[in-house]
Parts: structure tokens; C-alpha cells; sequence
């Protein structure tokens, strides 16, 4: 069997392990599906969110999605490969034939198929709870590529804090990074609501352009996706290199 055929072999084995491993840290997986569910329905049903045009759904249910990709690509992912590192567990990964980017790519998969769950999950609240309803002509495949796109850029990042940093330092790191992005990442607060220069810097965050990819993919904003797409394909690149260049088995 040729090289490349072996290395993706092991990949998706790894892939496979990650699941099992995720399925057993049950509290985990509840939180990254229950939380962005709360923060959809808490803030739908409410008058706090700033929306000028539309139902808050229409607002919120694109930016709480991102939240589910940050939620788990940055955070989950992030603090448990920490201590997986942190207790020897990557060290002896190390020692096999798996490549670094063979474990960083299963990392990047497990987590890919969480999110598909989360996804489904917040469309079926969206659908039964709140009323919203797919507009004609929503872009399901631009909801795929911003899906992709949004794995790699924060995966990316938690693998590179979680590969280069101590475990408490990414346990801390993941969690600011989080709320940071949840309040400058145009997830339930407007961008324009924001101070001006707090805003330009916000809409060069990846958060900001997966809000806004989701948004005009599902309709809640007429803009071109073009700007959002390049912005986010651009940390997704820049983040997976960085944690395939700086990760560290022990």
C-alpha cells in the first residue's frame, strides 16, 4: 500500500478513536450543543438584540451557528487536546506512524462531524420553536463552504494554542478568545451597534466573517459573500499552517 493511501488510512482511524473519545467526555458534548442553543432561544425571545430590519431569528440563528463552530472547533477542541498533550497522551501518538498532520486532521474531522449535529439541532429549534422558515434560494452549498472554512480557521487556532502553550494557559486563552468572539463577532450584537474603531477591528476577525458568510448564505443579508468568503478562507489557511508548523507532541 502506497504512502499517501496508509497516512489516510490512519487518519480515519484516528478520526474514528476522536468520536469515541468525544462520546465519552458526555458533560462536554452537552454543553457545546445545549449552550448555543440557550443563547438562540434566549435572545430570539427577547427585545436585546438591536435588529433594524427582521425578526431577531433571522439575525441570531446564522451568528449562534458560528457560535456552535467556535464553541467546538476553538474551545473544545483546543482544551482537551491541551491536556491530552499535558498527560502524555499526544507523546505516545508521537511514537506511531500517524503524522502530525494526520492528527490534526482527525481532530479537524471528529470535530467536523460534531458541528454537522449542532447544525441540525439549531435549524430543528430555529424550525419548531421560532418560527424561521429557509428563504427561497438560501445557499445550502455556501452554508457547506462557510461550515469547512470556519472548522479549519478555529480548529486551526485551538490546535496551535493547545500544541505550543501550557494547559492552563489554553484553558484560559480558549475561554477569553470565546467570550471575546461572542461579543465582537457579530453573533447576537450588530457590528454597527459597536464603537467604530472597535468595529474595524471586529470585521477582521474570522468570527465576524463566518457570521456574515451564514447571514447572506441564509438570507438574512443581501450582501456580496465574496469579502467574508476570502476573509475567512484566509485565517482558515493561515490557522491550519500555524498549527501544523507549531504543534508539539509533548
Amino acid at each position: 500500500m502506497s504512502a499517501p493511501a496508509t497516512a489516510w488510512r490512519s487518519t480515519l482511524a484516528q478520526t474514528g478513536m476522536e468520536l469515541r473519545l468525544t462520546a465519552r467526555r458526555g458533560e462536554n458534548v452537552l454543553v457545546i450543543i445545549v449552550l448555543p442553543v440557550v443563547v438562540l432561544l434566549f435572545f430570539a425571545s427577547t427585545s436585546i438584540v438591536p435588529v433594524t430590519a427582521g425578526r431577531p431569528v433571522d439575525f441570531l440563528l446564522p451568528g449562534v451557528l458560528a457560535l456552535a463552530v467556535i464553541s467546538t472547533s476553538l474551545v473544545n477542541l483546543g482544551i482537551a487536546t491541551a491536556y491530552e498533550r499535558y498527560y502524555g497522551v499526544l507523546k505516545l501518538l508521537g511514537g506511531s506512524p500517524l503524522p502530525r498532520a494526520g492528527l490534526i486532521g482527525a481532530k479537524m474531522l471528529a470535530v467536523l462531524v460534531v458541528e454537522i449535529v449542532q447544525f441540525a439541532v439549531l435549524f430543528a429549534v430555529a424550525l419548531a420553536f421560532l418560527g424561521w422558515r429557509p428563504p427561497a434560494g438560501s445557499g445550502t452549498a455556501l452554508v457547506v463552504v462557510g461550515l469547512l472554512l470556519g472548522t479549519l480557521a478555529f480548529a486551526g487556532i485551538g490546535l496551535a494554542m493547545a500544541g505550543s502553550l501550557r494547559a492552563e494557559a489554553t484553558l484560559a486563552g480558549a475561554n477569553g478568545l470565546f467570550l471575546a468572539l461572542l461579543l465582537l463577532g457579530g453573533i447576537v450584537v450588530p457590528l454597527d451597534q459597536l464603537p467604530a474603531a472597535v468595529a474595524a477591528v471586529a470585521r477582521l476577525l474570522p468570527a465576524s466573517a463566518l457570521s456574515d458568510l451564514l447571514r447572506i448564505a441564509l438570507g438574512s443579508s443581501a450582501g456580496d459573500f465574496t469579502p467574508p468568503l476570502v476573509l475567512l478562507a484566509v485565517w482558515a489557511i493561515g490557522a491550519s499552517a500555524l498549527a501544523i508548523l507549531t504543534f508539539r507532541w509533548e
